[in-house]
């Protein structure tokens, strides 16, 4: 089923709380650009589908661009300079990623966010996101920013216990997730993706999830998502 409502409710912003905010459709300029970027930087580091410390493999598929990179094993969960399946440092954070969630935050009322970790996930109809809090990284002052591009998805967004009630929306191809402050470790999650088919994506949603990780070593724990 072709995305009908992409184009409509374009522009403007939806409050998810008092420092969360949905810019729809706000990546919508530079969405070719993004996906040409992320192009490049699977061929670089590829999409792999982590285990997590209690044995089971991610449904969905992820790689990193950054400093940093979010990564999964029998370990734990960690940020990490160092793609574990190459080898080699993460691909750098191209330009237009960085001036893309820096404006997004700005938007929202974060001056300054500079990222140093970009998560790109990738989704296909079934796979979810479990609710998780963002919590452990060093700065808890500096926001999430969370860009949607192709297929819809249901976000959920909820409180500060994992069984509070969740605010549920739809985002869309363009749409940029910003929370922080008083919002900052909300617990949020991505309900199973319908069937659906994007015309530039196909089957499938990328999300870029940017933070300030800033650990203090190479090792820095994170214990938080579930």
């Amino acid at each position: 089923m072709i995305d009908l409502f992409e184009n409509e409710n374009t522009g403007g912003r939806e409050i998810l709380g008092p420092e969360a905010f949905i810019l729809k459709r706000f990546a919508l300029p530079v969405a070719n650009v993004l996906l040409a970027k992320i192009a490049l930087i699977q061929t670089l580091s590829p999409f792999r589908h982590m285990m997590t410390p209690g044995g089971f493999t991610m449904s969905v598929g992820l790689t990193n661009c950054g400093q940093l990179g979010w990564t999964s094993d029998r370990r734990g969960y960690k940020y990490s300079p160092i793609d574990p399946v190459t080898g080699n440092p993460w691909p750098a954070m191209p330009n237009e990623f960085l001036e893309l969630a820096k404006s997004a935050a700005s938007e929202a009322g974060f001056v300054n966010f500079v990222p140093d970790a970009c998560l790109i996930n990738r989704y296909i109809p079934g796979t979810k996101l479990s609710l998780h809090q963002d919590k452990d990284e060093q700065d808890l002052s500096a926001p999430i920013v969370s860009v949607s591009l192709g297929i819809p998805a249901v976000f959920q967004f909820g409180g500060f216990e994992r069984d509070a009630p969740k605010i549920k929306v739809p985002l869309f191809h363009g749409d940029v997730v910003v929370w922080g402050g008083a919002d900052r470790l909300r617990f949020h999650g991505v309900l199973p993706l319908k069937p659906n088919s994007h015309w530039l994506l196909g089957e499938q949603r990328i999300n870029l999830t940017f933070r300030k990780s800033s650990p203090l070593n190479s090792d820095f724990l994170i214990k938080g998502l579930g």
